[in-house]
């Protein structure tokens, strides 16, 4: 285990107690390096800047929205799938082709169909509907972020789901059945009961992945979170504070407040876990 022991301390505990030490300063990461020690003002200036709140607010939208559409979509593929259709196998391979393929590579896709001059556009030329610019609306941009994001993590979640669904004891549908249970009655009195532990996980890794959302954002507005800050989120904003403008202690401050939020969301969700399995 020394091996591991040393990857972890070096990769990953040693920058978590850096960034818990580097809160605490300013500092000048080139030319002269200086480190001069501020306290809790790095974490009090993040109450007052106005681009972490517009951060926040962005980042809560996308959570509010993308969380619940891409629980529920991933619930009816996987009930869709669970169905003794025709060619289910292929279909599982095609709704699930979005999760294995690049994040960049999706972001790319969509910024071409959406563009002023892209498929999207061409298509409403097409049918003599008036054109838009998707990508330079405030209104649009990170909705439009929020679509491919449903689009490309529902079939991971849908895999879960499709896993919970066949642990499912097939006893319990017969008895159901015979009972005179309609497909109604045991979607609601038998699967989704049973899928309850399973809805609580996806729904605490689709926040936390939501949380963290970077890479599409980054691409999608070029690092800038534009248009108008509409696609700014939490760890876009720690990325030009850290490697734009060099603050590199106002950076760390903030990545400790995103995994303090983190975590309280998780403990909410885990105490209300505790809290259903009670009742």
């Amino acid at each position: 285990m020394t091996p591991t022991f040393l990857i972890m301390g070096v990769f990953l505990i040693f920058p978590i107690i850096l960034a818990m030490v580097f809160a605490f300063y300013r500092i000048q990461p080139l030319g002269d390096v200086s480190y001069t020690f501020r306290g809790w003002r790095n974490f009090l200036r993040a109450f007052s800047d106005e681009r972490v709140r517009i951060a926040l607010k962005n980042t809560a939208e996308y959570v509010v929205i993308v969380v619940p559409t891409q629980t529920l979509l991933a619930l009816i593929l996987a009930l869709i799938l669970n169905t003794q259709i025709k060619g289910k196998n292929f279909f599982r391979i095609l709704f699930f082709l979005p999760t294995v393929t690049s994040s960049a590579v999706l972001t790319l896709i969509f910024m071409w169909v959406c563009n002023s001059n892209g498929l999207l556009n061409r298509f409403l030329n097409f049918l003599e509907l008036p054109t838009y610019n998707w990508l330079g609306d405030p209104g649009v941009a990170l909705k439009a972020i929020m679509l491919m994001n449903i689009w490309a993590t529902a079939p991971l979640f849908m895999v879960i789901y499709l896993a919970a669904m066949q642990d499912i004891p097939e006893t319990i549908y017969e008895a159901a059945t015979l009972d005179g249970a309609s497909a109604w009655d045991k979607l609601v009195y038998l699967t989704l009961p049973f899928l309850q532990p399973v809805t609580f996980f996806i729904i605490v890794m689709g926040i936390v992945g939501t949380f963290q959302l970077f890479d599409q954002s980054y691409i999608f507005s070029r690092g800038s979170g534009g248009p108008n800050n509409s696609t700014l989120t939490v760890v876009l904003l720690i990325y030009q504070y850290a490697f734009r403008i060099l603050d590199m202690g106002y950076a760390a401050a903030l990545a400790l407040l995103l995994a303090l939020i983190i975590m309280t969301v998780t403990l909410v969700q885990r105490l209300w876990i505790k809290e259903e399995k009670f009742n």
